[in-house]
C-alpha cells in the first residue's frame, strides 16, 4: 500500500508530499487494526442479537427494559 506523507514549512509556506510504500511493520499494524475492528463488530452484532432474543423471551420492548433498569 502506498503512504503519502505531507510536510508543511510554516516559514516558507511550502508543502511537500512524498509517496512511499508502507513498511512491513506499518502493514502488520494496519491489518491487525482491521482484524480488531472486525472482531468488535462481530461481538457487537452477537450482543445485539442476544439482547433482542432476551427481550422477545421476556415479552418487553427495549424502552420497557430501560425503564426497568433505570437508564
Amino acid at each position: 500500500m502506498k503512504i503519502t506523507e505531507r510536510t508543511h514549512n510554516v516559514e516558507t509556506g511550502e508543502t511537500v508530499d512524498v509517496e512511499r510504500d508502507e513498511t512491513a511493520a506499518e502493514s502488520k499494524a494496519r491489518l491487525d487494526a482491521a482484524k480488531a475492528i472486525a472482531a468488535e463488530q462481530v461481538t457487537a452484532e452477537a450482543n445485539a442479537t442476544a439482547k433482542a432474543a432476551l427481550l422477545a423471551r421476556l415479552g418487553i420492548t427495549a424502552d420497557e427494559a430501560k425503564l426497568l433498569i433505570g437508564s
